[in-house]
């Protein structure tokens, strides 16, 4: 695992748990009071605990951490450290909401019965706590920490991997449930999506950064030490500020809290804009362990 060298003041870390725990309570709701109760799954692990609840009635928030934690165990290793506990930590608060939701406390509590109303709210309602998780350094389903690692060794986007895994879940939740169920819960997965990224600026699952600053070298080599990118390094020139550097880099969307806070570590007045990557061709997002053997000294341009 790498370790970051990036370090935030103590009243932003409490903040970004706090949003972060609240993202995961969010997202507990909208599964076990709407989406549940309707039958309509969701993607990834959390898809196929919800399934196994169905046909076994074992514990839907036991089941989920259970069938997570592998992954994220697997995944974060090759991730970064606070990705690592603000992801275990949301997870498990995501299981146990989910637990105190199913309870008979809230079991009078009864959204809609209606599936188009339950498909759309519940997906709305969903994608904005998983975006919030995701905005703030963590994640509620270990499926996405794997497939960034497949994605490094494979020719395929981290989306591609997620949305193939999904279809297989939604083919088998059709199977067991009907095909109704399937496609109500792929138009969940659309709505949940479109929302995450609403919540996270337009993130997608590939992100171009161009950040111009003075700090260009200083700021690259955190980025490779902290994320095991590299950076391509351009020289330019400002009307009026003068010479820059300007930096240009592609990351995955879960990094994209990361790269903020290497901003703001390493020169909080440099400009930054972060832009979609509707695909990636050739091998500018690297793993850590390719790009050493390659060169042993940091670069400065892939």
């Amino acid at each position: 695992m790498h370790v970051s060298t990036t370090k935030e003041p103590g009243s932003k870390v409490i903040q970004h748990y706090v949003l972060l725990i609240a993202g995961s309570i969010i997202a507990a709701f909208a599964l076990e009071k709407i989406l549940v109760p309707s039958q309509i799954m969701d993607g990834g692990m959390v898809g196929i605990a919800m399934i196994i609840s169905t046909l076994t009635k074992l514990p839907l928030g036991i089941l989920t951490i259970c069938l997570n934690l592998p992954l994220v165990w697997i995944g974060g290793r090759k991730l970064e450290k606070s990705f690592f506990v603000r992801t275990i930590t949301a997870m498990a608060v995501f299981s146990l909401a989910l637990e105190l939701f199913g309870t008979r406390s809230f079991h009078d509590i009864i959204i809609t019965e209606d599936k188009l109303l339950a498909t759309v709210f519940g997906g709305l309602l969903l994608g904005f706590g998983v975006g919030m998780v995701l905005l703030n350094g963590g994640c509620l389903d270990g499926t996405e920490a794997v497939a960034i690692l497949i994605s490094k060794k494979f020719h395929l986007s981290v989306g591609q991997i997620i949305l193939i895994f999904n279809i297989i879940i939604y083919l088998t939740a059709g199977g067991i449930f009907g095909l109704d169920r399937a496609l109500y819960s792929m138009l969940t997965y659309i709505i949940v999506s479109k929302v995450e990224d609403f919540v996270n600026t337009g993130m997608q699952q590939g992100k171009a950064v161009m950040i111009i600053t003075n700090n260009g070298k200083a700021i690259a080599e955190d980025i490779y030490r902290t994320l095991g990118r590299t950076v391509t390094l351009i020289e330019g020139s400002g009307l009026i500020s003068g010479e820059k550097i300007v930096l240009y880099c592609v990351i995955t969307r879960i990094e994209l809290s990361t790269m903020r806070k290497i901003i703001e570590k390493d020169d909080y007045s440099a400009f930054m804009t972060v832009s979609d990557v509707s695909e990636i061709i050739g091998t500018h997002i690297k793993s850590r362990s390719a790009l050493e053997k390659n060169s042993p000294e940091i670069p400065e341009n892939d």
